[in-house]
């Protein structure tokens, strides 16, 4: 599973890619994460508040720390 955090750094972008990162590991998931800082590729996803979160392709969340049940739904849904 593909994960990319998008946002240039701010905390609530830390804390999102830590979460999922924890609850990824408490699942047993297999993810790959990656930061996206670059506000060129943030807007390519057209995401205008982050931190954002792509699954896959596709742009699950954006603005503010998703809830850790919200993180665990996406794990399962695309596991």
């Amino acid at each position: 599973m593909d994960i990319k955090v998008l946002g240039t750094g701010c905390t609530n972008c830390k804390n999102t890619i830590a979460l999922i990162d924890q609850v990824a590991k408490a699942k047993g998931v297999t993810v790959h994460l990656e930061k996206v800082e670059e506000v060129r590729d943030i807007m390519g996803y057209g995401v205008m508040s982050t931190p954002g979160v792509v699954i896959n392709g596709k742009v699950v969340h954006a603005g503010g720390v998703p809830s850790r049940d919200k993180i665990e739904q996406w794990l399962t849904a695309t596991a």
